[in-house]
């Protein structure tokens, strides 16, 4: 039964919602605050937390803020609501570190669907292929790690899957609607800024020089390929 944190300051919304989620089997945690939330996830007694539904628009510490903190100290998946589709909402958001992003009123269906395909991604089947080295980024594909000059990074399951998928055919362009596919297991014409903003997350990462990247190259009007210059 996955466990679920759910941060909604809307009552009404909050009990629907968690509601819908128990009804799919899920253990439910949830909080009106982002502050009430983020004390969940510190001092919970028993369980594991696997997951977070992330509202934007809460009081106090808001969503983006709660976001941040979780990301700072936890590689779990985090599905944040948004009441608006607007570019600054959604792209702020994933800049923060969300995997993924609904829109309100969300139906049972697509919610369910979220949450599942997020828990795949950080559930990845090892793999056996082998050691990867590009001069100085090495994947292990069957442990599932990535170092960098030596020094290991943490990448949530979203920017480790990207990864994969784009190292497992280097030079190969993929289309941002097949990443959203690949990674995300969106089967309808999906939202490109999730595959962008996930993108810079992690050339952040493995890049030496983000703004100048060596491993990921855009390919403009096509997509992203893997490919160390």
């Amino acid at each position: 039964m996955p466990h679920v944190l759910l941060i909604e300051d809307d009552r009404s919304v909050r009990d629907g919602m968690e509601l819908v989620l128990r009804r799919h089997g899920h253990r439910v945690d949830a909080a009106g605050t982002g502050e009430e939330g983020l004390g969940l996830l510190a001092h919970r007694d028993g369980g594991r937390i696997e997951i977070v539904v992330l509202d934007l628009m809460l009081p106090g510490l808001d969503g983006f803020e709660v976001c941040r903190r979780i990301r700072a100290r936890s590689t779990m998946p985090i599905i944040m609501l948004t009441a608006r589709g607007d570019d600054l909402d959604v792209v702020s958001g994933l800049e923060a570190g969300a995997d993924d992003y609904v829109v309100k009123p969300v139906t049972a269906r697509v919610l369910e669907a979220r949450i599942r395909a997020a828990l795949r991604r950080a559930e990845p089947a090892p793999r056996t292929d082998p050691v990867e080295t590009y001069e100085g980024l090495v994947i292990d594909r069957s442990g599932l790690t990535v170092t960098r000059n030596g020094t290991p990074l943490r990448l949530p399951p979203t920017e480790l899957r990207l990864l994969l998928e784009l190292s497992a055919a280097p030079g190969r362009v993929f289309s941002r609607e097949q990443l959203l596919e690949l990674v995300w297991e969106h089967d309808f014409l999906g939202d490109s800024r999730l595959v962008d903003a996930a993108v810079g997350r992690l050339r952040a990462k493995i890049e030496t020089v983000a703004a100048r990247p060596r491993y990921i190259q855009t390919v403009r009007g096509f997509g992203y390929r893997f490919g160390p210059l």
